[in-house]
Order: structure tokens, then C-alpha cells, then sequence
């Protein structure tokens, strides 16, 4: 199968840019055990790190219901062999970290979809700056973030937020909050919202939404995605904080104007496949936020497989270069 075609080179960024790593050449990558960080009263966040701690430091942010886990080791460890320090971690309200407080109900969670109002006991906000918290933890006045779905909307708000504290900001498969862009395909609502109780029935059921929204030039693996399933049960899911996160996602605000304003090296990346999240998403994402690359990859849907990870790597690399 033909790799996506890769976009122009950008100019050589003027100085220095994180080492290129071989894999003969240099050690395994350093891994940490899940490590906790206390960032407010009652909220701790799992996170591990890959790579020399003097590297660049690189925040990597998941999507929706989407433990740290998601972000494969092998795709961390390629980018902290590009000479980065890379710490993924738990959100609020999955895996490993604290569970927040407050319900949601599935008909306020429609309401709030279709703009009707509705309550959220959090907002995509309160999830930033516990990514800030977590960098306050690390002792990182500043880093280079990276987020996908939920997360590039995390990173977008960072970014917002705390402009110093954005070294370059990468967006992949997001959207600006704005409800004309990067709809969701309505096949896919009920299967969202549906119940599914148990192991064997989150592990099933995690199989069917990721042959819905995958990407259909790189087609899973049904076998690593139970796997993967099976990994995220057992580390924790909590359907509660799920439809919180939802509802943190339904009801955040329009960043188009406030990302216009700012002055940071940014990049999107986005599947011309994605059912979960339409590319419009991503394109109305690059075009308000100044000087952004855009990359539209041909067959990629709502997630990163393995065939991808040398993209990713690649375009995180380019844009974190354009710090310097």
C-alpha cells in the first residue's frame, strides 16, 4: 500500500533541532513506571515518560475515553528518539487518574449536542489546565504538546491559556469547537452512546467502533484491538466519567478567534477518512491559527495506526523545530 504523500519541506528552522536518534547506534529508549502527580485537591494523574529527561519536553494528550495508553509505545519511543522528553498521561475520569464528580444524564448529553443547553461538570478548560498542572509537577515552565480528537481540543486551550507555556502545538484529527466544523457522521450516535457492561462487552464493542472509525487504508488488527481493549478495562473505565468528558466536549466554546491571536508553531494533521471527527475540523483548525501546516492524509481515519507513526513522528518533529 503507497504511504500517504508527505507535504513540502518547510524551510530549515535556524538553530539547534532535536538530535536524530538510530536505533543501532543509540540504547533502548528509558521508560518509567506509571508515575502519579497531585495537581489539585482530590485529582492525581497517572503519566509515564520515554526518553533522556534533558530532552525537549513533549506533552502528549488523548482523546475522548482514551487512556495514556493510546498513545502507542512504539510511537513514543520514536519520538523521544528524535531527542524528545515524552510524558503521556491519563486524563480526568479514565485509567489511572482520579474520577471527577457530577452526572450526566444521556438526554441532557443530546440536548447539549444539539446546542439546546445543558450542564457539564467540567469543560475542555478544567482539562487543560490540569495538562498545565501536570507540567507545573514535571517542573516544565514550557513544552512542546501534541493531542489528538479531545486532546488537540486540550492543546488548542493550552495553548489559549498559557501561550508562553506552548512551544508548538500539533493537532491531529480535532477541531476548532466551532458546531458548523468537524461533525461527527450521525450513523455513529447511538453506537457512542450505547451501554456496554463488562469486559467482554467493552472489549467486543471497542472492536465494532474501531472498525467504524478507523481508517480504512490502514485497516486494524481485530486481534491488537482487543488486546488494547482489554488493556483499557483493566486500567480503568468509568462509563460516568465518560459521558463527562462527552459533555465536556459537547458544550465547549468556538476557539476560532482566540487561536487567530496566537503566535505559536503549530501543525494539523487529519485523516480524509475520519467519520468521528469530518476533516472540516481540521482544515477550519489550520486555518485559524496563523502559519499552520496542514496535512491531509488519504485513507486515515479517527485513529494513528503503526503505518502512520513515522508521519507523526516526523510532523511533531518539523513543527517543534520551528521553535528554535
Amino acid at each position: 500500500m503507497a504511504a500517504p504523500p508527505s507535504p513540502p519541506s518547510p524551510p530549515a528552522p535556524s538553530g539547534p533541532v532535536p538530535r536524530r536518534r538510530t536505533r543501532s547506534a543509540e540504547p533502548e529508549v528509558a521508560v518509567s513506571p506509571e508515575l502519579f502527580a497531585p495537581i489539585a485537591p482530590g485529582m492525581e494523574l497517572c503519566y509515564q515518560t520515554f526518553g533522556d529527561p534533558d530532552g525537549e519536553p513533549l506533552l502528549l494528550v488523548m482523546g475522548l475515553n482514551g487512556p495514556m495508553t493510546w498513545w502507542d509505545p512504539q510511537l513514543c519511543s520514536m519520538l523521544a528518539e528524535q531527542g524528545f522528553f515524552v510524558v503521556r498521561f491519563d486524563n480526568r475520569d479514565i485509567g489511572r487518574s482520579s474520577r471527577a464528580q457530577g452526572r450526566v444524564g444521556r438526554a441532557a448529553l443530546v440536548r447539549s449536542f444539539l446546542g439546546l443547553g445543558g450542564h457539564a461538570p467540567y469543560g475542555i478548560g478544567d482539562m487543560a489546565g490540569d495538562a498545565l498542572g501536570l507540567m507545573d509537577h514535571l517542573g516544565w515552565e514550557s513544552a512542546h504538546v501534541a493531542g489528538v480528537s479531545m486532546g488537540g481540543m486540550i492543546v488548542q486551550t493550552m495553548a489559549i491559556q498559557a501561550p508562553s507555556r506552548v512551544r508548538s502545538l500539533t493537532s491531529i484529527m480535532s477541531t476548532t469547537g466551532r458546531r458548523t466544523v468537524g461533525w461527527q457522521h450521525p450513523s455513529l450516535i447511538p453506537v457512542l452512546l450505547s451501554g456496554r457492561s463488562g469486559r467482554e462487552a467493552y472489549v467486543e464493542g471497542s472492536v465494532t467502533i474501531g472498525r467504524l472509525i478507523g481508517s480504512p487504508g490502514f485497516p486494524q488488527d481485530d486481534d491488537a484491538a482487543r488486546a488494547r481493549a482489554a488493556e483499557t478495562w483493566d486500567r480503568g473505565v468509568s462509563a460516568a466519567g465518560t459521558l463527562r468528558q462527552m459533555a465536556a466536549v459537547v458544550s465547549q466554546p468556538d476557539r476560532s478567534a482566540r487561536l487567530a491571536s496566537l503566535h505559536v508553531p503549530a501543525a494539523v494533521v487529519h485523516g480524509l477518512a475520519d467519520k468521528m471527527v469530518h476533516v472540516s475540523g481540521g482544515r477550519a483548525t489550520a486555518a485559524a491559527l496563523p502559519g499552520a501546516e496542514l496535512l491531509l492524509v488519504e485513507g486515515m481515519g479517527h485513529d494513528i495506526p503503526p503505518e502512520l507513526f513515522p508521519t507523526i513522528t516526523d510532523v511533531v518533529a518539523r513543527t517543534a523545530a520551528r521553535a528554535r
